[in-house]
């Protein structure tokens, strides 16, 4: 799109001054933010960001949950032809120091007292900023640090200085173009320190319109913004697709009321990752086994019924009669209560994305009638590479390249695409860009994978993590780890799997159950446990786990490439894998490096045949404070199987 974020707004707030752009959930209620109100709140902030003296080009850290005054504070930014940086919300102090030190930022917008506390703490590692404002003045009375202010400060102070020169915000505005820089987007640092990904009014714009118009979104779509604005594929949902088709977006009041606001909002285009998907389901569930026998009996009669018959509605194909008025009596008994419970009553269209989802799940949400879909993209690409037509949705594939998309699949198998949407290059590092950007303007993205019959992209791995089995009965077996552990994954009693193998004799694989879905499991079987160190190490759950990974060995036999990547050995890690311990991104990627060199006695335990290993391992708390969680932890072997010629 030729034109920038700012523009836009102010063309919404000259067609629909009245409309909705956005709400925000306060004590309970809901308050809406019209155009005309925003694109105020927008000159005034700018016109107070000028006058404290942010330049054009210069970073701008903004860091909290969603919210209007943190929206309108990142396109006053861009108004004035800053870059809002944003940054996880979540992230500990020690995490932030980096991006506003390699960004040289001088003012920064804190949502709350924790997030201000945050920049206080790395604030002699960071002598350069010199400018705080905090939107939530709750617990900031008494606190007196130099360039400390309320964000209602710099509004006044932007409303007298708007007053004065009623001109320059326009001005500023129109100054702006559509390859200058619009954003920048620091990496999750899976492999060492993050990346600043900078991208253009431009390449966010152009994917966004790529995605709405794929998908046929209006101004009357209702979305939740609930995940990280840190994160591109929250930016590219409730900003950039925002600001492109004019539609509103909803801020909940906190994480803890998340699922209530869904309800009350009901959505109509939805983004979540898997991980999201699979507790709702995991809930659900929960519920249904401890309902009373007539309800659950019909839950699961009229879902063996969905499973059979809602795919194929959802895809239009054709149904016989009965079933279709059986399945029209399950969704006024069943699908329409179970969809509205969910959130889910409005959902258009719906999307995951980031991880693998498992076939069950994915299949269970289109039998009830929503329209989940998976895409493929990334920080890099804007987000949108492949997107899935609403007749040709498939479990294992992310969807057939959109508008502007052009893939190519290299001589080792890595995914090289050419699109409008990408990255101008990572900030201060030129050297990690010629790494990922080729002369003739291709993107390598460490992705590989294949183009299928059908002209759908399927993904199998990063490219530097598939490996080879040395040694033993499958010397030389293709090992994919992280398609190994997205099928452990599946299973709603499994939370994470790190699968290594590369280089050895044998496949091992350290497990994290699911709480909440492994507890309930247990206490309908008068299983007592005290905790999650606990339960992970009881024996019968150690059985369910088994049972599960003996599940994938066998449907990983049917796959002739994949067969050797079976699992010989398991184990159940005593604690969950944390980002404040350093063994997950901020996205929750699984750091399978970093936990091989934490773990290395459990690794070494796993290789070296024991059937127990003792650990001791130190934790950090939200309050900051640390521990140590320590357990004998069991260590099981699992069958495998010999390969076999999958059924045609």
């Amino acid at each position: 799109m030729d034109t920038t974020f700012p523009r836009l707004l102010l063309q919404h707030a000259a067609h629909r001054p009245a409309a909705a752009a956005m709400r925000e959930k306060e004590y309970g209620i809901w308050q809406a933010l019209s155009w005309r109100d925003l694109a105020q709140l927008v000159e005034h902030l700018a016109c107070g960001l000028h006058r404290a003296g942010l330049a054009r080009g210069e970073h701008m850290v903004v860091i909290g949950a969603n919210r209007p005054r943190l929206y309108a504070t990142m396109l006053a930014a861009q108004a004035l032809g800053a870059i809002p940086v944003p940054l996880y919300q979540d992230a500990v102090a020690a995490e932030c120091a980096f991006p506003i030190n390699n960004a040289e930022v001088r003012f920064a917008l804190a949502e709350d007292q924790e997030q201000v506390d945050k920049l206080l703490e790395i604030r002699d590692q960071c002598p350069q900023l010199q400018a705080i404002w905090y939107d939530d003045p709750r617990g900031l009375r008494n606190y007196q640090a130099p360039g400390l202010a309320a964000l209602d400060t710099l509004l006044a102070a932007g409303r007298a200085y708007a007053a004065e020169h009623p001109a320059l915000f326009a001005a500023e505005v129109e100054r702006g173009a559509p390859d200058d820089v619009a954003a920048m987007f620091f990496t999750s640092g899976t492999t060492g320190q993050p990346k600043g990904v900078v991208h253009t009014h431009r390449s966010l714009l152009d994917r966004a319109r790529a995605g709405a118009d794929f998908d046929h979104l209006t101004d009357r779509e209702e979305v939740l913004a609930y995940l990280p604005p840190a994160w591109i594929g929250q930016n590219i949902f409730s900003y950039a697709q925002w600001l492109a088709c004019g539609y509103v977006v909803n801020c909940p009041e906190s994480a803890g009321t998340v699922m209530i606001d869904l309800k009350e909002i009901g959505p109509t285009y939805y983004f979540a990752p898997p991980r999201v998907f699979e507790a709702l389901l995991t809930t659900v569930m929960i519920r249904m086994e401890d309902a009373g026998a007539v309800k659950r009996g019909m839950f699961h009669a009229f879902m063996q019924l969905a499973r059979r018959v809602g795919p194929a509605l959802m895809d239009r194909r054709p149904v016989g009669l009965l079933d279709r008025l059986a399945y029209g009596l399950g969704d006024l008994l069943v699908y329409g209560p179970l969809r509205n419970n969910l959130g889910f009553s409005r959902v258009r269209v719906a999307y995951t994305a980031g991880e693998a989802i498992g076939p069950d799940l994915f299949t269970f949400y289109r039998s009830i009638g929503i329209n989940l879909k998976q895409l493929y993209g990334s920080t890099e690409t804007a987000v949108f590479v492949c997107l899935q037509p609403d007749d040709q949705v498939r479990a294992d594939t992310v969807g057939v390249p959109i508008k502007g998309v052009e893939i190519r699949v290299a001589d080792d198998g890595e995914i090289l695409v050419r699109s409008p949407g990408l990255l101008r290059g990572y900030y201060k590092n030129p050297q990690a860009t010629a790494d990922v950007l080729t002369p003739d303007g291709w993107y390598r993205t460490s992705d590989a994978g294949f183009i299928d019959a059908q002209g759908h992209l399927k993904i199998i791995d990063r490219v530097k993590d598939v490996g080879r089995i040395r040694g033993g009965p499958n010397d030389g077996a293709l090992f994919a780890p992280k398609y190994v552990e997205n099928k452990l994954k599946f299973f709603p009693y499994i939370k994470e799997a790190v699968a290594y193998g590369d280089g050895r004799d044998r496949v091992c694989v350290m497990v994290n159950i699911d709480f909440d879905a492994v507890g309930n499991w247990a206490e309908r079987r008068n299983l007592p446990y005290a905790g999650y160190t606990d339960l992970a190490q009881k024996a019968e759950v150690y059985e369910l786990v088994r049972d599960c990974v003996e599940k994938v060995n066998a449907d990983l036999a049917t796959d002739s490439r994949l067969a050797g990547s079976q699992v010989s050995r398991f184990l159940v890690l005593h604690k969950e894998l944390d980002a404040d311990d350093g063994e997950l991104t901020r996205t929750n990627k699984v750091r399978r490096g970093f936990i091989a060199g934490k773990y290395q006695e459990l690794v070494d335990a796993l290789y070296g045949g024991k059937t127990e290993q003792f650990i001791a391992t130190q934790v950090k708390f939200e309050d900051g404070r640390t521990g140590t969680v320590s357990a004998t932890l069991r260590i099981m072997d699992a069958r495998t199987f010999a390969p076999v010629q999958a059924a045609a």
